[in-house]
């Protein structure tokens, strides 16, 4: 049975709380039955949530997501080569019924991919501010932004291409181990930085594919339109991809954090902005 109060380590001898919880809850009630000032309010660790449920949930849900866009990868590469072979001098010939049906498939792969990505959306941001709480408790220092900004900063527009990853990265810090060579602010994050270049790619892509489709005419125009969007579904899939990754690292990450007790930790390092 695990901890009541983090979720993360099994209970001791109290029965519902760790080891570790319950000296913090015995060490809190200690300090608030002594004399004089009353010592600034901190993060406590029963304040730690388990990321580990929703992070499963969001793995299944992103690896869904992951599979609608190999379902559009494919619808959309079997429309242009019906409609390259169709093309004759200029001119688009295609059999209707055959195109119907290719026509249906685009479709159905493209609500699939807007109902995937809008459930993942959602329980990818319930699990980042619970991931950010968590983090604060671990250093509040290690972040540059409001815990708010973890939903918040999505729905700014144009911000939201950097305004999330800069409070991913102080998750990311604030929950490295603190054994890190160079200090924890040293902690490699490539794989959060490819995460996030290639969000901001499908980002931008994803636009520029849109209008040039829409605005699509003739039959190379579609084509070239279909190629673009070809290209931001597979954006999309290596994006998810690398979100599970990102999502499965801070969770691992913030398990480990938890079961050391050893926090909030040590001062910030200044460093240039």
């Amino acid at each position: 049975m695990l901890c009541s109060i983090c979720g993360t380590r099994p209970v001791g001898a109290a029965g519902v709380r760790c080891a570790v919880c319950a000296g913090a809850a015995g060490d809190g009630r200690a300090r608030s039955g002594s004399t004089g000032a009353t010592p600034a309010a901190r993060p406590r660790l029963d304040q730690l949530r388990s990321p580990v449920g929703l992070a499963r949930a969001v793995c299944v849900l992103l690896g869904a997501a992951a599979v609608a866009d190999v379902l559009s990868i494919a619808a959309g590469v079997h429309s242009r080569v019906l409609i390259a072979d169709g093309l004759d001098g200029g001119f688009l010939a295609v059999d209707e019924e055959a195109w119907t049906r290719a026509d249906r498939l685009y479709g159905f792969a493209g609500s699939l991919q807007v109902l995937t990505f809008l459930t993942a959306g959602v329980v990818f941001l319930v699990w980042m501010r619970r991931a950010r709480l968590n983090a604060e408790v671990f250093d509040p220092s290690a972040h540059p932004m409001k815990p708010g900004w973890a939903i918040g900063g999505w729905f700014v527009p144009i911000g939201n291409l950097w305004l999330p990853y800069r409070v991913t990265s102080g998750i990311w810090t604030a929950s490295a181990p603190v054994e890190t060579p160079g200090g924890r602010f040293a902690a490699p994050r490539a794989l959060l930085n490819a995460w996030w270049a290639v969000f901001v790619a499908d980002q931008l892509v994803s636009r520029a594919s849109g209008r040039l489709y829409a605005d699509a005419e003739t039959g190379d125009e579609i084509i070239r339109g279909l190629d673009l969007v070809v290209v931001t579904d597979a954006l999309d899939l290596v994006a998810a991809v690398l979100a599970i990754l990102v999502v499965r690292r801070l969770t691992t990450m913030q398990s480990r954090r938890a079961e050391l007790g050893a926090f909030p930790a040590g001062p910030r390092p200044s460093r240039a902005h």
